[in-house]
């Protein structure tokens, strides 16, 4: 019979559980020379919205040990653009497309949803909430529990797509923003969103980033992004997708030993551009080697006692 590698989020079926991470995979166009986006479980989009935007001033990218910070802003094409140009070229190529959205104010994120909604060949959407509210002085959604599970409800409102929200990292306690958003209708959480980092040149004494301050992803935030999937699998019943710092396929079985049902490989495409759809033949036979005939059986097994 084979390993049963899928999962479905919402009414979403992948064939498998490994995606790609927001941002560093761009449209995934340009990635399908060097691997075959349809034989992972799905590609997710670098942040869309409605308008285009051109993103924070150079320099917004930098190596750090173990990782590096960027601070592009979230450069993208506008939805119309990406419904005219990308589309088409993405449906041809069989892959799963999960597109990452966002706004500035909560109607930002409505109209783009909204947009989304009715686009053929959009699979499922995922919220970027780690952008400033300007309605609210601008602190970032992903930091208020209440105006992030309004914001889900209000989005959850006009789309019938599997709808997953990506976590941010920096508060204090990730529970209550987890639960906020099952009750507001979201079908799965990401986990999680870069840390706010910062980094200084010494000769000069400024910051290697333009603005200042960017967010730090790769190897250095696994163990943050493990105990985060850890306690939002112990708050919610919703699938969770793992992110951070993910090179190898042990990597992937840790995060879903600690609960995530699904992964997200982000930084490490940079290194290895096919990586996503290697560590998903390698998961795939991890299962073979170890008798397991469903990965889901890996989901939440820690053992803590």
């Amino acid at each position: 019979m084979g390993i049963n590698t899928g999962i479905t989020i919402g009414s979403l079926k992948l064939k498998n559980r490994v995606m790609t991470a927001s941002g560093t995979f761009g449209y995934g166009l340009r990635f399908n020379g060097k691997m075959d986006i349809s034989k992972i479980g799905a590609l997710v989009t670098k942040g869309l919205s409605v308008e285009p935007s051109e993103g924070n001033p150079m320099p917004r990218i930098c190596e750090t040990t173990a990782g590096m910070l960027n601070s592009i802003g979230l450069q993208n094409i506008g939805l119309k653009k990406f419904e005219k140009d990308m589309i088409p070229k993405l449906k041809e190529t069989g892959a799963t497309v999960i597109v990452n959205f966002y706004g500035n104010s909560e109607s930002g994120y409505v109209e783009a949803a909204r947009m989304l909604d009715r686009m053929e060949g959009v699979h499922a959407l995922e919220m970027n909430v780690s952008c400033p509210n300007v309605e609210k002085g601008g602190i970032q959604f992903g930091t208020d529990p209440d105006v992030l599970e309004k914001l889900t409800a209000s989005v959850r409102k006009v789309t019938t797509l599997p709808l997953i929200v990506k976590l941010s990292p920096n508060v204090t306690d990730i529970r209550p923003f987890a639960k906020g958003v099952e009750n507001a209708g979201a079908d799965a959480i990401s986990a999680i969103n870069t840390l706010l980092g910062m980094a200084i040149d010494i000769k000069n004494r400024k910051p290697k980033l333009a603005r200042i301050k960017g967010g730090l992803s790769g190897p250095a935030i696994k163990p943050v992004a493990l105990r985060i999937v850890y306690e939002c699998a112990q708050t919610v019943k919703i699938p969770i997708i793992g992110i951070g710092g993910i090179t190898t396929v042990e990597d992937v079985v840790e995060f879903l030993i600690a609960g995530a049902s699904a992964v997200q490989i982000g930084t490490f495409n940079f290194v290895e551009p096919a990586a996503s759809e290697r560590i998903a033949g390698e998961l795939e036979s991890y299962c073979v080697e170890n008798s397991i005939d469903d990965i889901g059986e890996l989901v939440g097994s820690l053992k803590t006692d």
